[in-house]
């Protein structure tokens, strides 16, 4: 993971919530991580990983605090949270 990936990932799970996160650096992690990402209609983005699937809105402007919360909740499902991000 590199050192962009790694600050949005911390970024998702700082306190208190960041609002200056993008869903297109939130889909680079997601890549990263290994999850499917595929075009929904409507504007959604499905994300498929550790057999886990979740809709998540793609705009281009930056996430609310909720769809922030929305994915940190996401990742915790699927395994992911802050312990796991890598320095390295």
């Amino acid at each position: 993971m590199n050192h962009k990936h790694r600050k949005t990932l911390e970024s998702l799970f700082s306190h208190p919530i960041s609002g200056n996160i993008t869903m297109k650096d939130v889909e680079h992690v997601f890549e990263n991580l290994g999850a499917h990402l595929s075009r929904a209609s409507g504007g959604k983005v499905t994300v498929t990983m550790a057999g886990h699937s979740a809709n998540f809105h793609d705009h281009s402007h930056s996430l609310s605090k909720d769809e922030v919360v929305q994915i940190r909740k996401y990742l915790e499902t699927c395994g992911v949270d802050a312990s796991a991000i890598d320095p390295a």
